[in-house]
């Protein structure tokens, strides 16, 4: 018998990709019987009015609990056949416990870690990278329980790349690249090398696409993104959207100074260490592939490169 899910549970549903993957799955909402929330109480609190609007308007299950309880967890997967988690960075930790408890449930059936983001398998140097070390730990306990046979559920990696709506912002230390539309500012990293980027709305549309499709979905990585480019193609766009004439303030960082800028961000401490690792990943062509797998799921429509930048011109006050 074909599975089909219909019963989803979210956890970080109104987080940063979370909220976008909940938005698309309620753009479907006559596919599923049940769309749950499992949330925690401060989340609960802050949050309360939204989730009383998902609630009563959308007939989204609101459970309050600690992702830390295993009881509450439990009962939480009761007649659900689906997890889906989109849990940020400082708790992925969290989602090995997450992953045992749903394969030892008898409803469970498919989980979707929270892979959303940099591939942490491209290449043999991926597991020596500081920020994937946590989702490295997430891949081996799926595959290796798989192996052994003794993981009792299907699961599916959804790596989209790096998030288009972040990469085309200015970082507040600059070195790491990206774009200030009011201050036509330009920071390039290695303006000629290609990168794959992700919409975060993309980042839903995909989640939802690869819900339709068990079939081919089940237990592999899905490679998916919304649009491939360069940094010097992203500023001709910026120039073109902002009137046609040159920014004046545009410089270009090499991925030899950018891996100088990285060691020394995490030789000093700095927070921003992490990002300055995933630019350079993404600079060094750590987003790119033969062939991507949006065809796998049907080739859904994705925002292009043009929407992305008008979004940011639009963001910035300047139509």
């Amino acid at each position: 018998m074909t599975f089909h899910p219909k019963n989803i549970l979210l956890f970080g549903a109104t987080g940063q990709i979370g909220s976008f993957i909940l938005s698309s799955l309620l753009t479907a909402r006559n596919e599923f019987n049940r769309i749950v929330i499992f949330t925690s109480p401060g989340t609960a609190s802050k949050k309360a009015s939204l989730l009383s609007d998902l609630k009563t308007k959308s007939n989204v299950e609101i459970i309050v609990g600690d992702i830390t309880d295993e009881n509450a967890i439990r009962e939480a997967y009761n007649g659900i056949d689906t997890v889906i988690s989109a849990v940020g960075r400082d708790a992925l930790q969290y989602q090995i416990p997450l992953i045992a408890l749903a394969s030892s449930h008898p409803d469970v059936k498919w989980i979707l870690p929270s892979e959303f983001g940099t591939d942490i398998a491209y290449s043999p140097a991926s597991v020596n990278e500081k920020p994937h070390q946590q989702k490295l730990k997430v891949r081996a306990y799926l595959e290796e329980n798989q192996e052994k046979g003794t993981l009792g559920v299907g699961y599916t990696y959804v790596v989209t790349g790096p998030f288009a709506d972040y990469y085309l912002r200015l970082i507040p230390e600059e070195q790491g690249g990206g774009w200030d539309v009011a201050r036509r500012k330009g920071v390039l990293l290695e303006k000629g090398n290609e990168v794959s980027l992700t919409s975060m709305k993309d980042v839903g549309t995909l989640v939802l696409e690869t819900l339709r499709r068990p079939d081919v979905a089940m237990n592999r990585a899905l490679k998916v993104n919304s649009f491939t480019t360069t940094p010097a193609l992203i500023q001709k766009e910026f120039e073109r959207q902002t009137g046609g004439e040159a920014w004046k303030d545009v410089s270009e960082i090499s991925l030899a100074r950018l891996r100088e800028l990285e060691t020394a961000a995490w030789e000093a401490g700095k927070p921003y260490a992490t990002v300055l690792t995933l630019r350079r990943i993404w600079t060094e062509g750590g987003t790119l592939y033969d062939k991507r797998d949006n065809g796998l799921i049907g080739e859904p429509p994705m925002v292009t490169l043009e929407e992305m930048v008008a979004e940011e011109v639009k963001r910035a006050g300047q139509v």
